[in-house]
């Protein structure tokens, strides 16, 4: 038989009313317009109905189906076995409801073929999607993608969207690092994509809510917030090697975009300015301004540099002492800027007030902001990578290799089609 070159798995569990119309559909979409061999995996996990037995008959019928049968339970349990068994070059799951229109798998699929992408996302909340759903459940994924965004500083629009598609090489890479074994295994994918420096393709969808969907949303979004937390406190840690994967795969410099880096910047520097002017307002008084603004400004700039060390940077590991050094070396350049203000004020007016001293410091502090965001970015935590590969084109094949996975330590039972 020749190999697939792209394998849809289904993951069901408990879906014996709805699997074979599901499949059938799917089957019947891909031979009308996909040019080339490809293969429907139903993966059953756990299933305590006849969903096992309906699919086994299913493949039985109909060319290019299989079943696999897991003895536990969980979409990226059944995502992550049946993937990297897989000899097909690009993998995609849907779920067994087909919310998502059909017409959308080719826009899905295409950049991955022509080596344009690295994963593909169906979003139900990109520009041009169409989406049929129940005002909880729209408040409930908008919410989650929007702590998403701040705490992981994420940059894809839709985590949950169940159409998904990946190389076969990029998953090999990828898969052993992720944990959770349901609902947050897309998220855990697709951060641990984006930090690696992979390219994410975006597809807006037509989207229809199955009015008979099981799933518990609000026990859904809270282990997705466990998983959230779990996997901010990996990344922060260097416990997930996204920088040695970014580096073998050459994808270009892992971690977060600039954009996103200005906005966390932004965040500490605002905090850490409130501390300087704090202290200095209430030192003012007692030590004078140049004294009470050259401590408020040391203290202000140690928080800083660790804060942006720690969360806009997101530096690991060792290296604080010297980045701290480095701190007070650019803590010099700030201090200079804000006493030769506090110089120029006392030349206008020999006892200035609190309030005017404390607002010239706050005009030099915004004016040094820029200077401190360069040296930071460019020298204090500059990604190794970076410094020794400017410029890395992406992957100039067109075409991608089949991975040879590991078999899988769980038991499977495939049933294969004649």
């Amino acid at each position: 038989m020749q190999s697939p070159v792209l394998e849809v798995v289904i993951p069901v569990h408990n879906e014996q009313h709805t699997v074979a119309a599901s499949v059938r559909r799917l089957h019947d979409h891909l031979v009308q317009t996909f040019p080339y061999p490809f293969r429907i995996t139903v993966a059953d996990n756990a299933s305590t109905d006849a969903t096992a037995v309906v699919a086994s008959e299913l493949a039985a019928t109909l060319p290019d189906v299989e079943v696999v049968v897991m003895a536990q339970k969980g979409r990226g349990r059944a995502l992550k076995q049946v993937w990297l068994a897989s000899d097909a070059p690009i993998l995609a799951y849907m779920d067994v409801d087909l919310s998502t229109d059909l017409d959308a798998v080719w826009p899905l699929i295409a950049p991955l073929m022509s080596g344009h992408s690295d994963l593909a996302i169906g979003s139900r909340l990109a520009r041009g999607a169409r989406v049929v759903r129940g005002a909880r459940r729209e408040v409930v994924s908008r919410c989650y993608n929007l702590v998403l965004r701040g705490v992981l500083g994420a940059r894809f629009s839709d985590a949950q969207c169940g159409f998904k598609a990946i190389r076969a090489d990029v998953a090999a890479e990828l898969l052993p690092l992720a944990e959770d074994t349901s609902w947050f295994f897309d998220t855990e994918l697709l951060v641990l994509a984006e930090r690696s420096g992979l390219r994410i393709h975006e597809v807006p969808v037509d989207w229809f809510d199955d009015p008979d969907s099981r799933v518990d949303v609000v026990g859904t979004a809270l282990d997705d917030l466990r998983g959230v937390w779990r996997l901010r406190r990996g990344l922060s840690a260097g416990r997930l090697p996204v920088a040695e994967l970014a580096s073998r795969l050459g994808r270009g410099r892992p971690g977060s975009s600039t954009w996103v880096q200005v906005r966390r910047f932004a965040v500490v520097g605002s905090l850490t300015t409130g501390v300087h002017l704090g202290l200095f307002a209430t030192l003012h008084g007692a030590l004078g301004s140049q004294t009470a603004n050259l401590l408020a400004l040391l203290v202000a700039t140690l928080v800083n540099t660790a804060l942006n060390r720690r969360w806009t940077f997101e530096v690991q590991g060792s290296g604080t002492v010297r980045h701290q050094v480095q701190g007070l070396a650019v803590f010099a350049i700030t201090w200079l800027m804000t006493a030769s203000a506090l110089g120029l004020l006392h030349t206008v007016d020999a006892a200035p007030t609190t309030v005017a001293a404390t607002t010239v410091v706050a005009l030099a502090t915004a004016g040094s902001t820029i200077v401190r965001f360069v040296a930071m970015r460019s020298w204090m935590f500059r990604s190794p990578q970076s410094s020794s590969r400017t410029n890395v084109p992406p992957s100039s094949s067109n075409t991608t290799t089949p991975v040879q996975s590991e078999p899988s330590t769980e038991p499977l039972h495939t049933v294969t089609s004649p």
